[in-house]
C-alpha cells in the first residue's frame, strides 16, 4: 500500500510518501511545499493546492494520512493553518483518495508507543523505520512521514484483527 502523509501548514507543508509491504516501510519521496511570507494568503493556498496535486500525480498514493490541527494559543495562526489543511484535504479528495486523520498524540503513540514523546524521538524513529541515512530535514517532513507510518501501523492492526475473527 502506498501512503501519503501530510503535516499541514501554510508556510511549510510537509509531505511524505511511503510504501508498506507487510509490516515493512520504504520511503518513496518526501519534502516540503513552501510559500513565501510576502504572498497573499489566497496565492499561498493556491500554490499549496497545485503542488499537492502534482505530488499526488507523481507518486500515486492509495490513501492519505493527515495530521489534525493542534489548537495553538495564537488563534490567527491556527485559522491560517486550518485553511492550509482544508486545501490539502481538498486536493486529496479531488484526487479520489481516502483520507484518514490523526492527532499528534495518536501519531506519536503509533510510532513510539508513547503519545507524549519528544519531537526528536519521533524523528529518530522515522529515520530508523524507513532506514534513512539521516533524519529528514524540516520537522514538517519528518512529521508527515510519521503520519504515513502511523496510518500503516493502524491499517496493519485492523487487518490482523479481521483475520483473527
Amino acid at each position: 500500500m502506498r501512503i501519503m502523509g501530510i503535516d499541514p501548514g501554510y508556510a511549510i507543508l510537509g509531505y511524505g510518501i511511503v510504501d508498506m509491504i507487510g509490516n515493512r516501510f520504504t520511503a518513496c519521496g518526501y519534502g516540503a511545499v513552501t510559500t513565501d511570507k510576502d504572498m497573499d494568503m489566497p496565492d499561498r493556498l493556491k500554490h499549496l493546492y497545485c503542488r499537492l496535486m502534482e505530488i499526488i500525480d507523481e507518486y500515486q498514493p492509495e490513501v492519505v494520512a493527515i495530521e489534525e490541527l493542534f489548537f495553538n494559543k495564537n488563534t490567527k495562526t491556527a485559522l491560517m493553518v486550518g485553511q492550509a489543511r482544508g486545501v490539502a484535504i481538498l486536493a486529496c479528495a479531488n484526487s479520489g483518495l481516502d483520507i484518514y486523520e490523526y492527532t499528534p498524540l495518536q501519531i506519536k503513540q503509533g510510532l513510539i508507543g508513547y503519545g507524549r514523546a519528544e519531537k526528536s524521538q519521533v524523528q529518530i524513529m522515522v529515520k530508523t523505520i524507513l532506514k534513512l541515512s539521516e533524519i529528514p530535514k524540516q520537522d514538517d517532513t519528518a512529521d508527515a512521514l510519521a503520519a504515513a507510518i502511523c496510518h500503516g501501523h493502524s491499517c496493519g492492526y485492523l487487518m490482523r484483527m479481521k483475520k483473527s475473527k
